[in-house]
């Protein structure tokens, strides 16, 4: 089967996205992490599928999300704002909702093209992140390395929060694989390094669970966001900057965690799927 696909990104976040609503394709597992290989394949941080909106669910469209490796993740921001996106010019609506397997994510393109997702309440208990044992969520017993002591919270995926002096000079590489599959997480995390630099403004880098590090994690910026405020490190908004540029948070007083930021278009394509693994 040839399916056209289009290849967008988030800050650096990048996306294939195939649409599914008028025929199944077929991706499994083993065909996602082929398709998002970045060497075999045509390569992305995750693949999003979009799909017909379940019947009742009030939604759009319903979007599924394949990380590198196959597996299947809850939430992402920055794909909701691609998809938002492509179906608001599509439709001539700028107001979306994205349904996925954490929910209703209604989002608003802005004048300046910019998309702006509601992702939901953030979620704080031990069993929403979810963790292993019971703990309190603002001070995990959790430390390699230089880093210890990160706050964990769930924004329909799982997140750690390390804060740290300098996020540009920790090995990544090194902690975030050990960290993402450490046994307090039984559906494994993903991990973020947060430098406060301001009331208002983060630096933050992110090892995506089933991706590594990327140029951008929306999900996360939320989640570090929400982490810093309840340490008293920030306000309610911030500008959060990412190693693809800049997304603004802010985590109204009803619990929701609303995400803003850009959205581009690299290329469109088509692609063989039969030429990818069953």
């Amino acid at each position: 089967m040839i399916a056209g696909f289009v290849k967008m990104h988030g800050c650096g976040n990048d996306f294939v996205v195939l649409d599914a609503r008028a025929v199944p394709l077929g991706i499994t597992p083993a065909r996602a992490a082929a398709l998002a290989d970045r060497r075999l394949g045509i390569g992305c941080d995750q693949l999003i599928i979009i799909e017909p909106a379940p019947e009742g669910s009030n939604a759009d469209a319903f979007m599924r999300i394949r990380n590198p490796d196959g597996a299947e993740a809850g939430a992402c921001g920055n794909a909701t704002r691609c998809v938002v996106e492509r179906l608001a010019a599509e439709t001539g609506r700028r107001h979306q909702v994205i349904r996925t397997v954490a929910g209703n994510l209604p989002a608003d393109v802005l004048d300046d093209g910019r998309v702006t997702v509601d992702m939901g309440p953030a979620r704080l208990d031990w069993t929403d992140v979810p963790l292993a044992r019971r703990m309190d969520t603002l001070h995990l017993d959790l430390a390699l390395g230089t880093v210890a002591d990160p706050a964990a919270c769930s924004m329909g995926n799982p997140h750690a929060t390390f804060f740290v002096d300098d996020a540009e000079a920790l090995p990544i590489d090194t902690l975030g694989p050990a960290l993402e599959q450490d046994k307090l997480f039984p559906e494994r995390a993903n991990i973020g390094f947060a430098q406060v630099l301001a009331p208002e403004r983060i630096r933050l880098r992110v090892w995506e669970r089933g991706a590594g590090l990327t140029l951008a994690c929306g999900s996360g910026a939320c989640a570090a966001l929400v982490n810093a405020h309840r340490r008293g490190l920030v306000g309610r908004r911030a500008t959060v900057v990412v190693d693809g540029g800049a997304l603004e948070v802010e985590w109204r007083a009803d619990g929701h965690v609303l995400m803003t930021g850009p959205v581009a278009t690299a290329f469109t394509g088509s692609v063989d799927l039969a030429a990818y693994p069953p």
